[in-house]
Protein backbone atom coordinates (compact mmCIF):
# COMPACT_ATOMS: atom_id res chain seq x y z
CA UNK A 1 0.00 0.00 0.00
CA UNK A 2 1.29 3.20 -0.75
CA UNK A 3 1.87 6.61 1.41
CA UNK A 4 -1.08 8.42 0.80
CA UNK A 5 -3.03 5.46 1.15
CA UNK A 6 -1.95 4.56 4.59
CA UNK A 7 -2.69 8.06 5.28
CA UNK A 8 -6.07 8.27 4.04
CA UNK A 9 -7.02 4.96 6.11
CA UNK A 10 -5.03 6.61 9.44
CA UNK A 11 -7.21 10.28 8.47
CA UNK A 12 -10.33 8.16 7.52
CA UNK A 13 -9.95 6.40 11.17
CA UNK A 14 -9.30 9.91 13.14
CA UNK A 15 -12.79 10.78 11.55
CA UNK A 16 -14.86 7.95 12.71
CA UNK A 17 -13.22 8.35 16.58
CA UNK A 18 -15.02 10.43 18.67
CA UNK A 19 -13.43 13.76 20.10
CA UNK A 20 -13.14 12.85 23.34
CA UNK A 21 -11.53 9.37 22.23
CA UNK A 22 -8.86 11.71 19.81
CA UNK A 23 -8.28 14.55 22.19
CA UNK A 24 -7.30 11.16 24.91
CA UNK A 25 -5.10 9.87 22.45
CA UNK A 26 -3.45 12.94 21.12
CA UNK A 27 -2.97 13.65 25.16
CA UNK A 28 -1.10 10.96 26.31
CA UNK A 29 1.13 10.89 22.86
CA UNK A 30 1.78 13.97 23.61
CA UNK A 31 3.13 13.01 27.63
CA UNK A 32 4.35 9.63 26.56
CA UNK A 33 6.71 11.08 23.86
CA UNK A 34 7.79 13.69 26.61
CA UNK A 35 8.47 10.72 29.38
CA UNK A 36 10.28 8.48 26.77
CA UNK A 37 12.59 11.28 25.63
CA UNK A 38 12.68 12.64 29.03
CA UNK A 39 13.89 9.23 30.03
CA UNK A 40 16.02 8.38 27.10
CA UNK A 41 17.78 11.60 27.61
CA UNK A 42 18.88 10.61 31.75
CA UNK A 43 19.61 7.11 30.33
CA UNK A 44 22.30 9.01 28.18
CA UNK A 45 23.81 11.30 30.67
CA UNK A 46 23.39 8.38 33.19
CA UNK A 47 26.18 5.88 31.02
CA UNK A 48 28.28 9.49 29.92
CA UNK A 49 28.67 10.05 33.51
CA UNK A 50 29.62 6.31 34.67
CA UNK A 51 32.19 5.79 31.55
CA UNK A 52 33.36 9.42 32.00
CA UNK A 53 34.27 8.52 35.77
CA UNK A 54 35.74 5.15 34.79
CA UNK A 55 37.81 6.72 31.29
CA UNK A 56 38.98 9.10 34.31
CA UNK A 57 40.44 6.10 36.35
CA UNK A 58 41.83 4.65 33.47
CA UNK A 59 43.43 8.14 32.29
CA UNK A 60 45.07 7.94 35.93
CA UNK A 61 46.31 4.33 35.77
CA UNK A 62 48.14 5.24 32.34
CA UNK A 63 49.94 7.94 34.01
CA UNK A 64 50.96 5.87 36.92
CA UNK A 65 52.22 3.17 34.76
CA UNK A 66 53.94 5.49 32.34
CA UNK A 67 56.14 7.03 35.53
CA UNK A 68 56.67 3.99 37.32
CA UNK A 69 57.74 2.53 33.50
CA UNK A 70 59.93 5.06 31.73
CA UNK A 71 61.14 3.64 28.45
CA UNK A 72 59.32 0.11 28.86
CA UNK A 73 59.72 -2.43 26.14
CA UNK A 74 56.74 -4.31 24.09
CA UNK A 75 55.41 -6.33 26.34
CA UNK A 76 53.38 -6.48 29.52
CA UNK A 77 53.68 -4.05 32.15
CA UNK A 78 50.76 -5.06 34.56
CA UNK A 79 48.56 -8.28 33.62
CA UNK A 80 45.86 -8.96 36.94
CA UNK A 81 43.31 -7.26 36.10
CA UNK A 82 40.89 -10.45 35.38
CA UNK A 83 40.14 -10.38 38.48
CA UNK A 84 37.76 -7.24 39.63
CA UNK A 85 39.14 -5.69 42.63
CA UNK A 86 42.62 -5.84 40.52
CA UNK A 87 44.36 -2.80 39.48
CA UNK A 88 44.99 -1.83 35.67
CA UNK A 89 46.75 -4.06 33.46
CA UNK A 90 49.35 -2.45 31.45
CA UNK A 91 51.06 -3.39 28.16
CA UNK A 92 53.44 -1.69 26.00
CA UNK A 93 52.69 -1.79 22.05
CA UNK A 94 55.05 -1.32 19.16
CA UNK A 95 54.33 0.47 16.38
CA UNK A 96 55.82 -2.27 14.18
CA UNK A 97 54.34 -5.81 14.79
CA UNK A 98 57.21 -7.65 13.89
CA UNK A 99 58.76 -5.85 17.16
CA UNK A 100 55.74 -7.58 19.40
CA UNK A 101 57.31 -9.93 22.48
CA UNK A 102 57.12 -13.61 21.75
CA UNK A 103 54.58 -14.16 24.65
CA UNK A 104 50.98 -12.39 23.66
CA UNK A 105 49.66 -9.76 25.99
CA UNK A 106 46.40 -9.88 27.73
CA UNK A 107 45.08 -6.91 25.74
CA UNK A 108 43.92 -7.07 22.26
CA UNK A 109 45.99 -5.32 19.87
CA UNK A 110 44.27 -3.85 16.70
CA UNK A 111 45.87 -1.48 13.69
CA UNK A 112 43.93 1.42 15.45
CA UNK A 113 46.98 0.94 18.41
CA UNK A 114 49.83 0.30 16.43
CA UNK A 115 48.73 4.56 14.74
CA UNK A 116 48.90 5.26 18.07
CA UNK A 117 52.41 3.77 18.87
CA UNK A 118 53.08 5.44 15.30
CA UNK A 119 52.26 9.37 16.49
CA UNK A 120 49.34 8.79 13.56
CA UNK A 121 46.53 8.80 15.73
CA UNK A 122 44.81 10.36 18.42
CA UNK A 123 44.61 8.25 21.86
CA UNK A 124 40.62 6.61 22.31
CA UNK A 125 38.89 4.53 24.37
CA UNK A 126 37.13 1.34 23.53
CA UNK A 127 35.15 -1.72 25.10
CA UNK A 128 36.77 -4.92 25.26
CA UNK A 129 35.96 -8.39 26.99
CA UNK A 130 38.83 -9.33 29.17
CA UNK A 131 38.92 -13.36 29.96
CA UNK A 132 34.74 -13.03 29.84
CA UNK A 133 34.36 -9.78 31.69
CA UNK A 134 33.46 -6.56 30.52
CA UNK A 135 36.45 -4.18 30.35
CA UNK A 136 37.38 -0.89 29.05
CA UNK A 137 40.94 -0.05 27.66
CA UNK A 138 42.58 2.95 27.14
CA UNK A 139 45.51 3.56 24.00
CA UNK A 140 47.37 6.20 24.46
CA UNK A 141 51.03 7.51 23.52
CA UNK A 142 53.83 6.13 25.07
CA UNK A 143 57.41 6.50 23.65
CA UNK A 144 58.56 7.00 20.46
CA UNK A 145 57.51 4.15 18.07
CA UNK A 146 55.53 2.49 21.23
CA UNK A 147 51.79 2.91 22.88
CA UNK A 148 50.42 2.07 25.97
CA UNK A 149 47.41 -0.21 26.83
CA UNK A 150 45.75 0.29 30.31
CA UNK A 151 42.67 -1.68 30.83
CA UNK A 152 39.92 -1.97 33.87
CA UNK A 153 37.23 -4.33 34.54
CA UNK A 154 34.05 -2.61 33.70
CA UNK A 155 31.31 -5.01 35.70
CA UNK A 156 30.12 -2.45 38.00
CA UNK A 157 30.14 0.31 34.93
CA UNK A 158 28.05 -2.41 32.88
CA UNK A 159 25.43 -3.53 35.75
CA UNK A 160 24.93 0.41 36.49
CA UNK A 161 24.40 1.60 33.20
CA UNK A 162 21.48 -1.62 32.90
CA UNK A 163 20.19 -1.03 36.32
CA UNK A 164 19.69 2.65 35.39
CA UNK A 165 17.91 1.61 31.90
CA UNK A 166 15.70 -0.54 34.18
CA UNK A 167 15.02 2.21 36.45
CA UNK A 168 14.22 4.14 33.45
CA UNK A 169 11.83 1.56 31.71
CA UNK A 170 9.89 1.26 34.39
CA UNK A 171 10.21 5.64 34.83
CA UNK A 172 9.03 5.56 31.04
CA UNK A 173 5.90 2.97 31.53
CA UNK A 174 4.65 4.65 34.32
CA UNK A 175 4.79 7.65 32.68
CA UNK A 176 2.93 6.34 29.69
CA UNK A 177 0.45 4.44 32.07
CA UNK A 178 0.22 8.62 33.81
CA UNK A 179 -0.32 9.62 30.45
CA UNK A 180 -2.93 7.44 29.38
CA UNK A 181 -4.59 8.68 32.78
CA UNK A 182 -4.27 12.19 31.93
CA UNK A 183 -5.49 11.87 28.78
CA UNK A 184 -8.40 10.59 29.90
CA UNK A 185 -9.25 13.36 32.57
CA UNK A 186 -8.51 15.95 30.15
CA UNK A 187 -10.44 14.93 27.61
CA UNK A 188 -13.38 13.95 30.07
CA UNK A 189 -13.14 17.39 32.04
CA UNK A 190 -12.32 19.47 28.94
CA UNK A 191 -15.15 18.40 26.79
CA UNK A 192 -17.76 17.72 29.82
CA UNK A 193 -19.62 21.47 28.54
CA UNK A 194 -19.07 20.15 25.05
CA UNK A 195 -21.00 16.71 26.13
CA UNK A 196 -23.64 18.96 27.97
CA UNK A 197 -24.32 21.13 24.83
CA UNK A 198 -24.54 17.97 22.67
CA UNK A 199 -26.76 16.51 25.08
CA UNK A 200 -29.05 19.88 25.46
CA UNK A 201 -28.76 19.59 21.57
CA UNK A 202 -30.72 16.31 21.21
CA UNK A 203 -32.76 16.99 23.70
CA UNK A 204 -34.23 19.81 22.15
CA UNK A 205 -34.17 17.88 18.90
CA UNK A 206 -36.14 15.23 20.40
CA UNK A 207 -38.77 17.19 22.62
CA UNK A 208 -38.30 20.60 20.00
CA UNK A 209 -38.53 22.57 23.22
CA UNK A 210 -35.90 25.07 23.22
CA UNK A 211 -36.08 26.51 26.73
CA UNK A 212 -33.62 24.29 27.94
CA UNK A 213 -29.79 25.61 28.65
CA UNK A 214 -26.57 24.53 29.30
CA UNK A 215 -25.12 25.00 33.37
CA UNK A 216 -22.35 27.02 32.60
CA UNK A 217 -19.76 26.80 35.54
CA UNK A 218 -19.27 29.60 37.70
CA UNK A 219 -15.83 32.13 36.57
CA UNK A 220 -12.42 31.93 38.28
CA UNK A 221 -10.55 33.95 40.21
CA UNK A 222 -9.37 36.11 37.48
CA UNK A 223 -13.42 36.32 36.34
CA UNK A 224 -12.39 34.78 32.62
CA UNK A 225 -13.86 32.46 31.17
CA UNK A 226 -12.52 29.63 29.01
CA UNK A 227 -13.55 29.01 24.60
CA UNK A 228 -15.26 26.02 26.46
CA UNK A 229 -17.60 28.49 28.66
CA UNK A 230 -18.01 30.74 25.90
CA UNK A 231 -19.18 28.60 23.31
CA UNK A 232 -21.85 27.65 26.02
CA UNK A 233 -22.90 30.96 26.34
CA UNK A 234 -23.04 31.94 22.74
CA UNK A 235 -25.06 28.36 22.82
CA UNK A 236 -27.69 29.41 25.67
CA UNK A 237 -27.70 32.91 23.82
CA UNK A 238 -28.69 31.09 20.30
CA UNK A 239 -31.23 28.78 22.21
CA UNK A 240 -32.49 32.12 23.81
CA UNK A 241 -33.32 33.92 20.28
CA UNK A 242 -34.29 30.63 19.15
CA UNK A 243 -37.21 30.23 22.00
CA UNK A 244 -38.48 33.93 21.66
CA UNK A 245 -38.65 32.87 17.86
CA UNK A 246 -40.25 30.13 18.20
CA UNK A 247 -42.99 31.82 20.51
CA UNK A 248 -42.89 34.46 18.62
CA UNK A 249 -44.05 31.97 15.85
CA UNK A 250 -46.54 30.36 17.87
CA UNK A 251 -48.03 33.78 19.20
CA UNK A 252 -48.71 34.90 15.61
CA UNK A 253 -50.11 31.44 14.42
CA UNK A 254 -52.56 31.92 17.40
CA UNK A 255 -53.54 35.45 16.78
CA UNK A 256 -53.98 34.92 12.56
CA UNK A 257 -56.37 32.04 13.29
CA UNK A 258 -58.04 34.32 15.45
CA UNK A 259 -57.69 37.28 13.34
CA UNK A 260 -58.79 35.05 10.59
CA UNK A 261 -61.59 33.56 12.27
CA UNK A 262 -64.00 35.95 12.25
CA UNK A 263 -63.90 37.59 8.63
CA UNK A 264 -63.80 33.98 7.27
CA UNK A 265 -67.23 33.21 9.45
CA UNK A 266 -68.57 35.89 7.94
CA UNK A 267 -67.72 35.03 4.30
CA UNK A 268 -69.10 31.65 4.72
CA UNK A 269 -72.53 33.59 5.82
CA UNK A 270 -72.64 35.30 3.32
CA UNK A 271 -71.57 32.76 0.55
CA UNK A 272 -74.30 30.95 2.14
CA UNK A 273 -76.70 33.87 1.93
CA UNK A 274 -75.40 34.79 -1.25
CA UNK A 275 -76.29 30.93 -2.55
CA UNK A 276 -80.10 30.89 -1.17
CA UNK A 277 -80.39 33.96 -3.89
CA UNK A 278 -83.99 33.33 -4.95
CA UNK A 279 -85.13 34.41 -1.44
CA UNK A 280 -83.44 37.67 -1.21
CA UNK A 281 -84.88 40.61 -2.61
CA UNK A 282 -82.93 42.88 -4.46
CA UNK A 283 -81.46 45.69 -1.85
CA UNK A 284 -80.86 42.36 0.70
CA UNK A 285 -78.56 40.81 -2.31
CA UNK A 286 -76.58 43.60 -3.35
CA UNK A 287 -75.86 44.56 0.52
CA UNK A 288 -74.88 40.66 0.82
CA UNK A 289 -72.50 41.28 -2.23
CA UNK A 290 -70.95 45.01 -1.06
CA UNK A 291 -70.52 42.64 2.26
CA UNK A 292 -68.78 39.57 0.95
CA UNK A 293 -66.17 41.85 -0.98
CA UNK A 294 -65.28 43.96 1.68
CA UNK A 295 -64.82 40.73 4.06
CA UNK A 296 -62.57 39.30 0.57
CA UNK A 297 -60.64 42.49 0.81
CA UNK A 298 -59.89 42.35 4.63
CA UNK A 299 -58.94 38.59 4.20
CA UNK A 300 -56.90 39.60 1.28
CA UNK A 301 -55.09 42.77 3.27
CA UNK A 302 -54.30 40.18 6.16
CA UNK A 303 -53.37 37.22 4.45
CA UNK A 304 -50.94 39.82 2.36
CA UNK A 305 -49.39 41.61 5.65
CA UNK A 306 -48.62 38.26 7.13
CA UNK A 307 -46.88 37.20 4.39
CA UNK A 308 -44.90 40.92 4.39
CA UNK A 309 -44.36 40.34 8.35
CA UNK A 310 -42.43 36.68 7.36
CA UNK A 311 -40.06 38.19 5.53
CA UNK A 312 -37.03 39.90 6.96
CA UNK A 313 -34.84 41.71 4.92
CA UNK A 314 -35.62 43.69 1.58
CA UNK A 315 -34.80 42.58 -1.74
CA UNK A 316 -31.31 43.82 -3.08
CA UNK A 317 -31.75 43.92 -6.77
CA UNK A 318 -35.03 46.50 -5.45
CA UNK A 319 -32.94 48.85 -3.76
CA UNK A 320 -32.26 52.39 -5.09
CA UNK A 321 -32.04 56.32 -3.87
CA UNK A 322 -34.61 57.74 -2.74
CA UNK A 323 -35.87 60.99 -1.87
CA UNK A 324 -37.09 61.29 0.66
CA UNK A 325 -39.13 64.55 0.76
CA UNK A 326 -40.98 63.16 -3.38
CA UNK A 327 -41.46 60.21 -1.48
CA UNK A 328 -43.71 62.39 1.83
CA UNK A 329 -45.59 64.12 -0.29
CA UNK A 330 -46.63 61.30 -2.64
CA UNK A 331 -47.68 59.56 0.58
CA UNK A 332 -49.68 62.43 1.63
CA UNK A 333 -51.05 63.03 -1.56
CA UNK A 334 -52.35 59.28 -1.40
CA UNK A 335 -53.53 59.72 1.68
CA UNK A 336 -55.66 62.99 1.17
CA UNK A 337 -57.06 60.83 -1.60
CA UNK A 338 -58.12 57.79 0.86
CA UNK A 339 -58.79 60.15 3.93
CA UNK A 340 -60.87 63.54 2.40
CA UNK A 341 -62.42 64.29 5.65
CA UNK A 342 -59.02 64.88 7.39
CA UNK A 343 -56.29 67.86 6.88
CA UNK A 344 -52.70 66.74 6.35
CA UNK A 345 -50.27 69.25 6.85
CA UNK A 346 -46.67 68.55 5.45
CA UNK A 347 -43.99 70.82 6.51
CA UNK A 348 -39.91 69.47 4.70
CA UNK A 349 -37.19 71.14 6.68
CA UNK A 350 -34.89 73.26 3.72
CA UNK A 351 -31.86 70.60 4.67
CA UNK A 352 -33.76 67.70 3.84
CA UNK A 353 -34.79 68.28 0.59
CA UNK A 354 -33.47 66.26 -2.22
CA UNK A 355 -32.15 64.19 0.64
CA UNK A 356 -31.93 60.68 -0.88
CA UNK A 357 -31.43 57.26 1.29
CA UNK A 358 -30.51 53.47 -0.22
CA UNK A 359 -34.16 51.82 0.13
CA UNK A 360 -36.72 50.29 -1.81
CA UNK A 361 -39.30 52.59 -2.73
CA UNK A 362 -42.61 50.85 -2.70
CA UNK A 363 -41.31 49.29 0.89
CA UNK A 364 -41.28 52.80 2.10
CA UNK A 365 -43.90 53.87 0.54
CA UNK A 366 -46.18 51.19 2.52
CA UNK A 367 -44.07 52.10 6.11
CA UNK A 368 -45.35 55.85 5.36
CA UNK A 369 -49.00 54.98 4.26
CA UNK A 370 -49.06 52.79 7.29
CA UNK A 371 -48.07 55.70 9.47
CA UNK A 372 -50.67 58.03 8.05
CA UNK A 373 -53.39 55.53 7.79
CA UNK A 374 -53.05 54.97 11.72
CA UNK A 375 -53.28 58.86 12.34
CA UNK A 376 -55.91 59.67 10.21
CA UNK A 377 -57.85 56.69 12.37
CA UNK A 378 -57.01 58.38 15.03
CA UNK A 379 -57.92 61.98 14.32
CA UNK A 380 -60.83 63.91 15.24
CA UNK A 381 -63.18 65.84 12.82
CA UNK A 382 -61.41 69.45 12.23
CA UNK A 383 -57.80 68.54 13.67
CA UNK A 384 -55.10 67.85 11.23
CA UNK A 385 -52.68 65.03 11.26
CA UNK A 386 -48.77 66.91 10.89
CA UNK A 387 -46.48 65.31 9.29
CA UNK A 388 -42.66 66.65 9.44
CA UNK A 389 -39.52 65.79 7.76
CA UNK A 390 -36.23 67.23 9.29
CA UNK A 391 -32.31 67.23 9.67
CA UNK A 392 -31.56 65.60 13.09
CA UNK A 393 -27.36 65.81 14.18
CA UNK A 394 -25.84 68.58 12.30
CA UNK A 395 -26.55 68.78 8.20
CA UNK A 396 -27.78 65.49 6.23
CA UNK A 397 -24.19 64.76 5.69
CA UNK A 398 -23.23 64.18 8.93
CA UNK A 399 -26.31 63.93 10.93
CA UNK A 400 -29.62 62.47 10.03
CA UNK A 401 -32.87 62.34 8.66
CA UNK A 402 -35.90 62.31 11.00
CA UNK A 403 -39.75 61.75 9.69
CA UNK A 404 -42.79 62.91 12.14
CA UNK A 405 -46.16 61.38 12.11
CA UNK A 406 -48.69 63.23 14.25
CA UNK A 407 -51.93 63.37 15.00
CA UNK A 408 -54.23 65.05 17.77
CA UNK A 409 -56.59 61.97 18.76
CA UNK A 410 -56.56 60.07 22.26
CA UNK A 411 -52.67 59.63 21.77
CA UNK A 412 -51.46 55.97 23.46
CA UNK A 413 -52.11 55.09 27.00
CA UNK A 414 -48.43 54.57 29.24
CA UNK A 415 -49.17 50.83 29.20
CA UNK A 416 -49.61 50.37 25.56
CA UNK A 417 -46.47 52.34 24.53
CA UNK A 418 -44.72 49.36 24.71
CA UNK A 419 -46.73 46.87 22.84
CA UNK A 420 -47.86 49.39 19.30
CA UNK A 421 -45.62 47.84 17.92
CA UNK A 422 -46.25 43.96 18.28
CA UNK A 423 -48.26 41.99 15.62
CA UNK A 424 -52.22 42.18 16.53
CA UNK A 425 -51.57 44.02 19.19
CA UNK A 426 -54.60 46.64 19.63
CA UNK A 427 -54.98 48.89 21.84
CA UNK A 428 -58.47 49.35 23.90
CA UNK A 429 -59.46 52.14 22.04
CA UNK A 430 -58.71 50.88 18.96
CA UNK A 431 -60.59 47.47 18.92
CA UNK A 432 -63.53 49.22 17.38
CA UNK A 433 -62.14 50.49 14.53
CA UNK A 434 -61.21 48.77 11.66
CA UNK A 435 -57.57 47.00 11.34
CA UNK A 436 -55.67 43.60 11.99
CA UNK A 437 -53.47 44.93 14.30
CA UNK A 438 -50.46 44.04 11.70
CA UNK A 439 -49.72 48.06 10.11
CA UNK A 440 -47.42 49.31 12.91
CA UNK A 441 -45.61 45.84 13.24
CA UNK A 442 -45.06 46.05 9.37
CA UNK A 443 -43.75 49.81 9.39
CA UNK A 444 -41.56 48.88 11.99
CA UNK A 445 -40.17 45.63 10.44
CA UNK A 446 -39.58 47.96 7.22
CA UNK A 447 -37.70 50.51 9.22
CA UNK A 448 -35.42 47.96 10.66
CA UNK A 449 -34.74 46.30 7.02
CA UNK A 450 -33.49 49.79 5.92
CA UNK A 451 -31.20 50.85 8.91
CA UNK A 452 -33.62 53.48 10.46
CA UNK A 453 -35.23 53.16 13.78
CA UNK A 454 -39.10 54.00 14.48
CA UNK A 455 -40.87 54.71 18.01
CA UNK A 456 -43.53 55.94 19.19
CA UNK A 457 -44.39 58.38 22.37
CA UNK A 458 -47.32 60.46 23.62
CA UNK A 459 -47.33 64.04 21.80
CA UNK A 460 -46.83 67.26 23.87
CA UNK A 461 -50.66 68.54 23.54
CA UNK A 462 -51.99 65.48 23.42
CA UNK A 463 -52.39 62.91 20.75
CA UNK A 464 -49.67 60.46 19.20
CA UNK A 465 -46.43 61.03 17.75
CA UNK A 466 -44.05 58.41 15.46
CA UNK A 467 -40.40 59.28 15.23
CA UNK A 468 -39.02 57.17 12.42
CA UNK A 469 -35.12 58.22 12.13
CA UNK A 470 -33.13 57.28 9.49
Amino acid sequence: MSGSGRRGLGAAWRRRRPLRTRLALAVTAAVAFVAVVVCAAAFLVVRSALYEQLDLSLTQSARLAAQRNPGAAPGTLAGECRFLAAPACAEVVPADPAKDPATPGLLPVDPAARKVAAGARAPYYTNITLAGHPARMLTTDYAKGRALQVALRADTVRSGIEEAAGWLVLTAAAGVLLAAVLGYWVSRTGLAPVTRLTATAERIAATRDPRHRIELPSRGPSGREDEITRLAGSFNTMLGELEQSVTAQRRLVADASHELRTPLTALRTNAELLAKGERLTAAQRERASAALGRQLREVTGLVNDLIELARDEEPTPLVEQVRLDALVRHGVDAARAHWPAVEFRVRVAEGAVGVVVPGVPARLSRLLSNLLDNAAKFSPAGLPVEVELAVVGGDAAGGGLELTVRDHGPGIAEQDLPYVFDRFYRAGAARALPGSGLGLAMARQIARAHGAELSAERAVGGGALFRLTF
